[in-house]
């Protein structure tokens, strides 16, 4: 970035050490900027607003020899809230949401069916008292007494039940890794 490359109208206003100090500012500016917004576009935005709010708030510099701090504070804060405005208007288009809802609805009929083909394994009695428990919500001594059961006896059927589901599920996974179908 040169000063004096304006079709000469800049010439003789800064002596090449200002210059020089003015475009190394420049620069970590453009560091500062890229180190909280990620992407070289935003960067140079940041920068070229960091350097309006500098010439517009330039009274308020104290002490000359502080310029380069102050500026990457102002830097700094205005990347923040180029990111702060940028998360608050992230928007989602209806494609997206419609996308979302409809992988979310595959994913969850998916799973049903895959639920499904698992409780089909295991024998009517232990399915009963398995959908009894997890499904209904039943507590052991409720499904005891509708079964007529003892309550060991439905503890220990619904974790055999719990134990053949889990091996299933395994199975069907280490299928499915390796390529073939159920």
């Amino acid at each position: 970035m040169s000063m004096n490359g304006n079709g000469g109208q800049m010439a003789g206003i800064l002596d090449p050490q200002k210059e020089a100090e003015l475009v190394e500012l420049y620069n970590q500016m453009i560091r500062v900027a890229y180190a909280n917004v990620y992407n070289k576009s935003d960067a140079l935005d940041v920068v070229q607003e960091a350097w309006v709010k500098m010439l517009a708030k330039r009274a308020t510099l104290r002490e000359s020899d502080k310029l380069a701090a102050w500026a990457k504070v102002i830097t700094r804060n205005v990347a923040v809230n180029v990111n702060r405005v940028a998360a608050r208007t992230r928007t989602w288009d209806d494609a997206d949401l419609m996308r979302a809802a409809g992988e979310r609805a595959d994913r969850a009929e998916e799973l049903m069916t895959e639920i499904s083909e698992l409780l089909g394994q295991l024998e009517p009695a232990a399915r009963t008292l398995f959908l009894y428990k997890y499904y209904y919500g039943l507590k052991d001594q409720e499904i005891a007494n509708a079964m007529s059961m003892p309550v060991g006896t439905v503890k220990a059927k619904i974790h055999r039940a719990r134990e053949r589901l889990k091996k299933a599920r395994l199975a069907d996974l280490e299928l499915r890794s390796e390529g073939r179908s159920v």
